[in-house]
């Protein structure tokens, strides 16, 4: 396929070079180049586990349960949570 691209300077300097390095025309170093970045962004990356950190947020409130939410919102925000 023929194209006309617009490369950044830094990137056409980094272009420029690679075909000094390797002695290679500029369409083969550039889909090399293309073909290494697109493998690398199909590999999925390892994200670090979720961990959540218990923490002790203290007494509730007297007369205030965790063991029913709605009854709890109701009794801090009124019967209009809904």
């Amino acid at each position: 396929m023929r194209t006309t691209i617009t490369l950044d300077d830094d990137t056409a300097a980094k272009l420029k070079a690679e075909m000094r390095r390797t002695g290679k025309p500029m369409k083969e170093v550039l889909n090399d180049a293309l073909r290494r970045g697109f493998a690398q962004k199909r590999q999925p990356t390892q994200a670090p586990p979720f961990r959540i950190q218990a923490r002790d947020l203290g007494a509730l409130k007297p007369g205030l349960s965790l063991d029913n939410v709605g009854e709890l919102l109701e009794q801090i925000e009124g019967a209009s949570h809904r």
